[in-house]
Parts: structure tokens; C-alpha cells; sequence
């Protein structure tokens, strides 16, 4: 069996990624849809997009651009991964990419099942929750592109769809697999195109995951497709199970750390590193207005190479900062930051650094794109969603975080793991 994973964006790639290694299957993940058919030897195959956000239009194709590709290299189950936390507006775009999917592949019924409980994301009587707080009560309320605003999966699916949402509840998970392959048919039989399952531990994953494992097309955060790959490794050789789980080429040179997210966790991630190393807040205003700023911070980040730990580039600021700068600025504020990292990661490659770590999905986007890096083996787990990755030639190593991911000293644990 061949996994085939179409990802919303980069980070969540690389989050779904670590989950199939830890599982026991080995991965390889590409920045973008490559133009040719590779030859690899990977058990799971990942695609990362950037269609969390953009038009739905746009995201549909490409995601189907995406699975025809991945079946040409011959994946057996396609999975749409999106964040544990279901990013999307009212108009998508999990809902119309995932139809897509489904008609594409001539299914009548899809599974849906964002959580993650290692990272605190849970599902319980189709409601999503962050630890101990629904989804709309907690800091993605505030998300400045996604705000989630409504808890409940069912709704939020039938809301961006033409189909009907049905739940497999915590009740039925708990007996086992025959249960929940139970309730799936049925379910199936009464017309229920999206089917919620609820999930508050592992052990609910590893249980439908072996229901999932039997079909053609599953949607999900990065927790049931590791699921998926536990169940699929037992039928795999100890030689063939292990083959890249830690592929991993320590690279020399110099690093850096990259942060562009402005969620809670990476806000207090910043402030935590700050304590440690070299810190350089950009200013959105030279970033839009002085066309030699990132020279200045290119400098300052060549003097800075030799600390301890890797100087520290970010734009992350809190809500209430964040809303000023796009009152002041709009949109044009995160185009001017990223063109920024793209213009310094490039121009710190050739000056030796080989080693980057950013947080946030966009940046991270950015960091590959700048390196052109279009194809990683994943390694060692940082942090759970989160492992090192070596670029194909063994170049570069690159940690690759989601917004809210990983502990208050992230970027320590990164760069202690190399040590």
C-alpha cells in the first residue's frame, strides 16, 4: 500500500509527514506538484499546496492536479490533510476541494476527522475542541484570515458543501472498529456524503484508522493519517518499514530562525528564545518602504552566526499589534514580510547558511521556495507534527513549524537535536 497525501499547506505537510515516519512508514514530501513522475522510494508521498486560503477555484485544481499525480505513482488511498483546527471560511475551502476529491475519484462518502490529541485538538459529538475549550472560544476565534467562529464539524462541512454531514460518536468509536465500520455503512446508506467521526485519544485514531485504511479517499489532520500508517506498517518487513524513518544528514554551516507566525504558541515561543539568543524584529513599515532593509538585516544576522544559538528574524507580534499593523497596512503588510524572508533566506544560502527553522505556514512556504527546494526526506520528530527534514541532495536541513505547534522552548529542542 502507497499513501498520497494532498496538503493544505506547507507546514501541515511536514506535520502530516512526521506522523506516517513516528508510524513506522517512510515519507518523502514536495513543495508543489513536481512536473514529472519521480522515482522514489517513500511508502507515503506528500503534496503540499497553498489552497488553505486562496480562491476556492484554485484550490479545487490544484488539489486535483495534485491527486492525478499522486495516483500516477501509484497511491492506493488518497488523504486530504487540513490543520486540526479545520482553517476554512464559509465558503471553504475544505468543503469544495474535498467534493472534488470525491467526485474525482468516484466516491459516494468521505471521512472527516481533524483531531489531534497529541497537540490538545479533540472531537467529541462533532464539536471541535482546543485542549479544554471549543474551537470558537479559543485564539483561532481571532485567526486574522481564518477566524473559526463556529465549533461544530457538521455544520462547518454542510455549510461550504451540497452534502449532507452525519457523526460517528464517541460512543460507537469506543467499542472498536466493527462499530465504527458499522455506523459508517449505515450512515453511507442513508445518503450522508461527510461522515465526523469524534476522537479524544490515540487509541480512537488506531480504531478508525483500520476502518480508513480500506478506503480510496479519507480527510483529516495529520493524527488519523498517522493512524493509517500504523495499520499499514504491520504489513510491511521490518527492512522496508525502517528504511528512511531517520533519514537524516546532519548539515554544517550556519543556521537561522525564521518566525512569521503571530499565533499564541509561537508568540510565546519568541519570548522564550529571545532569553537565549540574537533577536531582530522586522518593521512592517521598512519592510513595505525601504527597498535596502533586508540588507540591513542580512547583515545583522551574518554578525550575529557565531552565537550559541541561531539569531532570531521574526515578525511575530500579538493581536492587538497584529490589528494595528492591518489597520495601518492591510494586506500588503504579510506580502511585504514574506517578500523580505524570501529576499534573506536566498542571500543566506549563499553565505553558508544551510540550516533554517521558521514557524508559520506562509513562512515556512517562503523559506522552501527562496532555497528552491522541491523534494525533502523526513527525519527525527522535534516536536509531535513537527520533524527535521533534509532536502533530496542533502544540502540542507530545514525545521518547518506550524503556528501552534511544538513547546514554549521549540527552537532550543531544534537545535539541541542537531547538537
Amino acid at each position: 500500500m502507497k499513501i498520497g497525501v494532498i496538503a493544505d499547506d506547507f507546514t501541515g505537510a511536514t506535520d502530516a509527514a512526521s506522523f506516517i515516519v513516528k508510524n513506522g512508514f517512510s515519507a518523502v514530501q514536495f513543495s508543489g506538484i513536481p512536473c514529472q513522475d519521480i522515482s522514489t522510494f517513500g511508502d507515503a508521498l506528500i503534496v503540499s499546496l497553498k489552497s488553505r486560503s486562496s480562491d476556492p477555484n484554485d484550490a479545487v485544481k490544484d488539489s486535483l492536479h495534485a491527486c492525478q499525480w499522486l495516483l500516477n505513482q501509484g497511491c492506493n488511498l488518497i488523504y486530504f490533510k487540513y490543520c486540526s483546527t479545520f482553517d476554512s471560511t464559509e465558503q471553504g475551502n475544505i468543503g469544495p476541494v474535498t467534493e472534488a476529491l470525491m467526485a474525482e475519484l468516484n466516491v459516494q462518502s468521505c471521512l472527516l476527522c481533524p483531531s489531534l490529541p497529541v497537540n490538545g485538538r479533540t472531537v467529541y459529538q462533532g464539536n471541535l475542541f482546543v485542549f479544554d475549550s471549543l474551537l470558537s472560544e479559543s485564539g483561532m476565534k481571532d485567526h486574522p484570515i481564518t477566524p473559526m467562529t463556529d465549533s461544530n464539524i457538521l455544520r462547518l462541512i454542510e455549510n461550504q458543501s451540497s452534502g449532507r454531514a452525519g457523526l460517528v460518536d464517541w460512543a460507537t468509536v469506543s467499542k472498536g472498529a466493527t462499530s465504527v465500520k458499522s455506523r459508517v455503512e449505515e450512515l453511507v446508506e442513508q445518503g450522508v456524503r461527510f461522515i465526523v467521526c469524534d476522537a479524544i485519544c490515540e487509541t480512537d485514531l488506531l480504531t478508525i484508522g483500520a476502518v480508513a485504511q480500506h478506503h480510496t479517499l479519507v480527510t483529516g489532520g495529520s493524527g488519523l493519517v498517522g493512524a493509517i500508517a500504523h495499520h499499514f506498517s504491520q504489513n510491511v518487513s521490518p527492512r522496508e518499514s525502517k528504511t528512511s524513518t531517520n533519514a537524516f544528514v546532519s548539515a554544517s554551516g550556519h543556521g537561522v530562525v525564521l518566525s512569521g507566525s503571530c499565533s499564541l504558541m509561537t508568540n510565546e515561543q519568541v519570548a522564550n528564545y529571545k532569553q537565549l539568543a540574537p533577536s531582530f524584529k522586522l518593521d512592517v513599515d521598512q519592510c513595505i518602504n525601504n527597498e535596502d532593509y533586508g540588507r540591513q538585516v542580512l547583515k545583522w544576522v551574518i554578525q550575529h552566526a557565531d552565537h550559541d544559538y541561531f539569531p532570531l528574524v521574526y515578525a511575530t507580534v500579538d493581536a492587538n499589534e497584529l490589528r494595528n499593523i492591518q489597520n495601518q497596512f492591510g494586506s500588503q503588510a504579510s506580502v511585504a514580510v514574506e517578500r523580505v524572508f524570501h529576499w534573506l533566506v536566498s542571500e543566506l544560502y549563499s553565505h553558508g547558511f544551510n540550516t533554517f527553522v521558521s514557524a508559520g505556514g506562509e513562512t515556512s512556504g517562503t523559506v522552501t521556495q527562496a532555497l528552491d527546494v522541491t523534494g525533502f526526506r523526513v527525519g527525527k520528530e522535534i516536536a509531535p507534527g513537527v520533524p527535521w527534514v533534509n532536502s533530496l541532495d542533502g544540502e540542507i536541513m530545514l525545521a518547518l513549524k506550524s503556528g501552534n505547534f511544538g513547546t514554549p522552548d521549540f527552537f532550543r529542542q531544534a537545535q539541541e537535536q542537531l547538537k
